[in-house]
């Protein structure tokens, strides 16, 4: 059966992988010319280093990230609000760079298997096979077109036409540190809250820190002027490294003048290491990005075709799952195509019919979960970027007495989720 995947992200590395160890030898469609070791912090969470770990891949994991065993909230002046460790599971969550992951991703897969250089531009149906054309004027014929083409999927758009995201009002900055400082507590997460803004910190392994900010537009409104500008060069091949075509943008002004000093003023207060953390970030490394995700549709897919991750499910950042449910799905479609069209070697009625079955049964075993876990995390959001002096109490509040049991019971919904246990 010839598979085609578009995107080379985590979502579309990981289907290859999942599918090759059912046999499957899909190829992999990547509009970058080059993946670049760009990007800041990723959680991988039990969710998805079960999934990591099936894949032969969670040692490797483990190696270049960070352990992460409790959590910390507090307020901007340095308070703590609470503070509890993360449900024990049979396999740890880790924090590492993004770069790390792709790179042991890709590693893992025939470089011949990964096409370069080839953006999506449409794709089109006929009875016996579906043909995807990139911008380079070349084509590929296949039995199955997956795409994981991100949270601007021109997949998705052709299929559904259904607009941009939704922009849900505030801006996220990440970057990552080569050090450690020293107040931060060994294999934890802390989350700072502060009025429409949060900041949050992770250890990385090899004593790097992942950090990442967030403010309310309305607290700044050059974000606004900014984020409607032009995407640099530069900015646009962060962009397609990272498989998808999301506009992340570098801190720098229309004039090029760099706006380290507009964060730090944002952030000017809080306690430390948070201005110590964007001090030391490289300017080359910051990434900012408006915050956006979509509402659940349930036509993931048509035929031949679906699309998985971000270019149909994206989620807001707020807890780490975005990335994490791409594995998920990789995982769950690799078993339904095995288990429903795995027999298929012609392009005829029959295959293209169990073909349909299978993708339409992956798209209705994961529409529950990833409509779920988008809701409750632009919830969280919702709760985070309060910026009203009453909101900012209460939110404190509900923090610092929220029982640790009822934390760790909803996080273990999240976290027990077994990809390869789901009855298909």
């Amino acid at each position: 059966m010839r598979i085609d995947i578009i995107g080379g992200g985590i979502g579309g590395l990981t289907t290859a992988l999942a599918l090759r160890q059912f046999g499957f030898e899909p190829d992999v469609f990547e509009q970058a010319p080059e993946l670049l070791d760009v990007g800041a912090a990723i959680l991988m969470w039990p969710n998805a280093m079960r999934v990591l770990h099936r894949l032969g891949l969670a040692e490797t994991i483990r190696q270049h990230g960070g352990i992460l065993e409790e959590a910390r909230w507090l307020n901007r002046a340095g308070k703590l609000l609470n503070h509890f460790r993360l449900p024990k599971t049979d396999i740890p969550a880790i924090a590492l760079h993004r770069a790390e992951l792709q790179h042991t991703l890709l590693q893992a897969l025939p470089r011949e298997s990964i096409h370069l250089g080839h953006a999506f531009e449409a794709s089109e149906q006929l009875p016996d096979r579906i043909v995807a054309h990139f911008s380079n004027g070349s084509s590929s014929e296949s039995d199955v077109l997956i795409a994981a083409d991100g949270l601007h999927s021109r997949a998705r758009a052709q299929l559904l036409n259904d607009g941009p995201p939704a922009d849900r009002g505030y801006t996220a900055w990440r970057g990552v540190v080569p050090y450690t400082p020293a107040s931060l507590a060994p294999a934890t997460a802390t989350e700072i809250y502060g009025h429409g803004q949060r900041f949050g910190i992770g250890p990385l392994g090899s004593g790097k820190v992942g950090w990442w900010a967030s403010t309310n537009k309305t607290s700044c409104p050059s974000l606004v002027r900014k984020e409607n500008g032009e995407i640099s060069q530069s900015d646009a091949a962060t962009s397609a490294s990272q498989g998808d075509s999301s506009p992340h943008t570098s801190i720098t002004s229309a004039g090029g003048t760099t706006t380290r000093e507009e964060l730090l003023g944002l952030f000017d207060g809080w306690c430390e290491p948070v201005l110590e953390l964007i001090r030391a970030t490289p300017l080359t490394s910051l990434i900012r990005n408006a915050v956006s995700d979509r509402r659940p549709v349930r036509g993931w897919g048509v035929g031949a075709m679906t699309l998985l991750g971000d270019a149909i499910h994206p989620t807001t950042p707020n807890l780490g799952q975005g990335g994490c449910l791409a594995i998920e799905d990789a995982a769950v479609l690799a078993r339904c195509l095995n288990k429903y069209a795995s027999g298929a070697r012609s392009s005829d009625a029959a295959t293209r019919s169990a073909i349909s079955v299978a993708l339409r049964r992956f798209e209705r075993l994961r529409f529950a979960r990833t409509s779920a876990i988008a809701r409750y995390s632009r919830a969280y959001g919702v709760v985070g970027q309060w910026e009203n002096r009453w909101a900012v109490q209460l939110r404190g509040l509900i923090l610092s007495v929220v029982p640790k049991r009822v934390v760790e019971r909803f996080l273990r919904g999240i976290f027990n989720y077994d990809a390869y246990a789901v009855s298909i």
